[in-house]
């Protein structure tokens, strides 16, 4: 092989519950699953909007936890674009042009 080492695509899978969740993962949408159940039980579903408000905790969880690619999960695409908005960035510009506009000696 040339002393080359070649790292499997899928390395980080096998570490993951069914190839795609982590525990938080499951927990987080069997919480939501849970209260949406409780609220199906306690609450009447005599509308649209009424049967909307008692499906969202189950909706919004599952959204969380889909897998998305390049990524874990949406709730991690959530939490770097937040981490990426709220931090302050600073570009050290260290390109091919980095001497222009210095005076030459």
């Amino acid at each position: 092989m040339n002393n080359t080492y070649l790292i499997p695509a899928n390395t980080k899978n096998g570490k993951l519950i069914l190839g795609m969740f982590e525990p938080f993962d499951l927990i987080l949408f069997g919480v939501g699953v849970c209260l949406t159940l409780l609220l199906v039980t306690i609450l009447p579903m005599e509308s649209i909007y009424v049967t909307i408000v008692i499906l969202l905790p189950a909706l919004i969880t599952g959204f969380l936890v889909i897998p998305v690619p390049n990524y874990h999960n949406m709730l991690n695409v959530i939490g770097e674009m937040i981490d990426f908005l709220s931090n302050q960035r600073n570009y050290k510009w260290k390109g091919w042009c980095v001497n222009y506009g210095k005076a030459k000696k």
